[in-house]
């Protein structure tokens, strides 16, 4: 496990199927290029026609059980006291949430963890993603575009 010893945050990506639809994959890069980055998958039963063109092609990694999956999004957030997970769409979080439950009432994870939904703009990973609709690069694209604009 990495250890974090400051606040860090995680730009996050989730790919899923259709809007409203199950997880394919979710990514978090931390804020800074040290710290491990997570991206897994799951397999996406009965894919609609846009995620068999855009977004399965480009998956890039091996889908895992759901079990597997929130098993190592956990152990990931483990090595940070107090994670702050930013995305840019407020499914993305729905689905990270949910990762920190077993679904019965039971809560996963036991360290404080903050989501920040960054406010609505004109961030597009279609546009800025080395690989659009894969969430790793997806998640690298929104970190760049963050940290840019914060620069500015």
């Amino acid at each position: 496990m990495y250890l974090v010893k400051h606040r860090m945050r995680y730009f996050l990506d989730v790919e899923f199927n259709g809007f409203g639809g199950p997880m394919i994959s979710i990514a978090a890069v931390a804020e800074d290029d040290e710290t491990l980055f997570f991206y897994e998958a799951v397999e996406c039963v009965q894919p609609t026609d846009w995620v068999k063109s855009h977004v399965l092609p480009v998956l890039q990694t091996k889908p895992v059980a759901i079990s597997e999956l929130t098993r190592r999004f956990l152990e990931f957030l483990r090595g940070d006291p107090t994670p702050i997970i930013v995305a840019d769409w407020p499914e993305d979080i729905v689905h990270a949430a949910a990762l920190l439950t077993n679904g019965q009432g039971r809560r996963l994870l036991d360290c404080e963890v903050q989501f920040k939904l960054l406010e609505e703009s004109d961030f597009s990973p279609a546009n800025l993603s080395e690989v659009p609709h894969n969430a790793y690069y997806d998640a690298l694209a929104l970190r760049r575009w963050a940290l840019a604009k914060e620069a500015v």
